[in-house]
């Protein structure tokens, strides 16, 4: 390995805006972030399928069942 070329490995404490904090390491300065594991819809459960513009229902209307029967 080649001297003084690689960044310095810190370690930093994370902040997330819903409050959670952790501590790890990085080459850089990190001090807030969005979102976390904590708050995260797919970690939480609480993710949805939102369909705002219709389109599940336009392309069920469209092709209707008979489009999945064809092979």
């Amino acid at each position: 390995m080649k001297a003084d070329i690689h960044p310095k490995y810190n370690e930093v404490k994370v902040e997330c805006v819903c409050g959670a904090v952790y501590d790890t390491r990085s080459t850089i300065e990190i001090s807030k972030i969005d979102i976390c594991a904590a708050c995260h819809p797919f970690y939480t459960g609480k993710q949805k399928v939102l369909d705002t513009e219709g389109r599940i229902e336009k392309f069920r209307k469209k092709f209707g069942g008979a489009y999945a029967g064809k092979k």
